[in-house]
């Protein structure tokens, strides 16, 4: 699965920047930071710090009755619960679908038996490599969630239009479930298609 949306071209070689030297400023549990010295277009030398991220998915996952699927969670550097669709990273070497499958389990108990990928959205371009692999889930089935230690996160229901309002008022200010509610509101309108899969991971429980 591609990180970025396009390649540059040489028709954007007057964009591009060269990295020159690289110096590592923190090697944490699943967060490399870095500081490059990078050569600009006109031949000058600037300085960019990042984050490199191992990527993540999103389901935007919906009942029979239309009614979606979300969570509230406590995100400690906004120091605020936050609402938003399921999500995690991804554990190294595992596809996005795979990935999806066991967040959308671990976190809400929940199964799916039809699945669409929609897209991939880089939320933070400024300073982080994170991509984010966007996915619609369908034909749910309950069963038992398995939350990480530590992980606390209430899941609750709410219908697109609920979830539309909150945006509006912003109530919801996560970037992802923003991005989502931008895809499902399209999806449902019929502006928007999805190639939809069946079947499940082995790696989803």
């Amino acid at each position: 699965m591609p990180e970025h949306p396009a390649e540059p071209t040489d028709l954007d070689s007057h964009l591009i920047e060269h990295k020159v030297a690289s110096q590592e400023l923190l090697h944490g549990h699943f967060l490399h930071a870095f500081r490059d010295t990078v050569r600009l277009p006109d031949g000058s030398e600037a300085s960019r710090e990042y984050v490199r991220h191992p990527g993540a998915v999103m389901i935007i996952d919906q009942l029979g009755d239309g009614r979606l699927v979300l969570e509230r969670q406590y995100r400690y550097p906004v120091q605020a619960v936050m609402l938003e669709f399921p999500a995690g990273k991804l554990d190294a070497g595992e596809e996005p679908l795979a990935c999806a499958q066991r967040e959308l389990l671990e976190e809400t108990g929940y199964r799916a038996a039809s699945w669409a990928r929609a897209g991939v959205m880089h939320p933070v371009i400024s300073y982080s490599t994170e991509f984010i692999d966007i996915w619609f889930a369908r034909d749910l089935t309950l069963g038992e969630r398995k939350l990480d230690a530590g992980e606390f996160l209430d899941v609750f229901t709410a219908t697109p239009a609920e979830l539309l309002q909150w945006c509006r008022d912003g109530r919801v200010t996560d970037g992802k479930t923003l991005t989502g509610a931008l895809w499902l509101q399209n999806v449902l309108s019929g502006a928007w298609t999805l190639d939809w899969q069946t079947g499940t991971s082995r790696t989803a429980g």
